[in-house]
């Protein structure tokens, strides 16, 4: 049985975050690295604890179908023993769990399942048409830089994601990169994207690095949101010139220093457009890189805090009103 529309009524006044995964992500925990996993019933007793009330999720990036020992060197191989298809086992795993193993928070969740755009994909096609025979599900999420996918193979031979997408109304969430060397994900891509789809609702993630160029041109297209995941760690970068935000001629203008007036400013200069979520639980990312420790540090309360302190409402249109447009829900 197709579960394809939520029981009972939305609430009519809500807080949702849009960007969450839920799950193990292996290649942090192989690594060394935090976090590394989330449990459904522990976001939402977190989040909820602070005032959300509704959250969108998905895996973790990293699947059992690639050789784990690569993965732990940082090589993306699609080799493995444990899994042959992308995805198919930690998508059933995500709506089991929203739907079998803890249904009163999955009643709160709307889960998106995750493909890879250049690998296995005849084989992810028929996992995702045989698991929307058994569970609902409201959406699609790639991260294409981790998993080293081009995102632009969207129009070439994963173009038929954009058409399950369509044809079973389906948002997609993208994550966004402008560093020049992440050749998988970069923003401009992506709208490229969006441009050439306009029967399906795209968000960009991470408020696009805060390219001012494409902020404002993915605000032209009727069918893009962008969201503003682990919104205080990208201030961070962005206050230190970091390169994986863009660099200041193309930056949008505001105060780094200050991730609430940032969030802010974002919310004024894109009021129709910008959707608040946390990247929980990568609002803090810990590692090593070339040999250094770093750390990233913010948690899910500073996150929501930034959200409450909005005006009532911008804090209305970022955390509802567009987010429930993106989706496709209306209260």
């Amino acid at each position: 049985m197709i579960l394809s529309k939520r029981e009972g009524p939305v609430q009519a006044k809500m807080l949702i975050d849009c960007h969450n995964h839920v799950g193990v992500e292996l290649s942090a925990y192989l690594r060394g690295e935090f976090p590394y996993s989330q449990h459904l019933a522990t976001m939402v007793a977190e989040g909820g604890a602070l005032g959300i009330d509704r959250w969108v999720v998905f895996p973790m990036v990293t699947y059992l179908a690639l050789d784990l020992a690569a993965l732990r060197s940082g090589v993306i191989q699609l080799e493995s023993p444990l899994e042959r298809v992308p995805y198919a086992f930690e998508n059933r795993r995500l709506l089991e769990e929203v739907h079998e193993l803890f249904p009163t928070e999955g009643a709160r969740v709307w889960p998106f399942v995750m493909v890879d755009p250049e690998r296995g994909i005849e084989g992810q096609v028929a996992a995702l048409r045989a698991l929307r025979q058994e569970y609902r599900f409201d959406g699609i999420k790639l991260q294409t830089t981790m998993i080293q996918a081009r995102v632009k193979k969207l129009l070439s031979e994963g173009r038929v994601f954009l058409e399950l997408a369509e044809e079973w109304n389906l948002p997609m969430l993208i994550h966004s990169s402008v560093l020049p060397s992440d050749v998988w994900a970069q923003a401009e891509d992506i709208l490229d994207i969006v441009e050439q789809t306009p029967k399906v609702r795209f968000c960009l993630a991470h408020s696009c690095r805060f390219d001012r160029v494409s902020l404002d041109r993915l605000r032209s297209l009727p069918n893009a949101w962008f969201d503003c995941s682990a919104h205080g760690i990208h201030c961070r970068l962005a206050a230190a010139e970091d390169p994986n935000v863009a660099q200041a001629e193309r930056r949008f203008d505001s105060d780094y220093t200050d991730p609430g007036r940032v969030l802010r400013d974002l919310a004024e200069a894109y009021p129709d457009k910008f959707l608040w979520g946390s990247d929980s639980p990568y609002y803090s990312f810990v590692g090593r890189s070339g040999g250094k420790f770093f750390s990233l540090r913010s948690s899910y309360e500073d996150e929501t805090r930034r959200l409450l302190d909005l005006p009532e409402n911008l804090r209305k249109q970022v955390s509802e009103t567009n987010t429930l447009a993106f989706l496709g829900t209306k209260p």
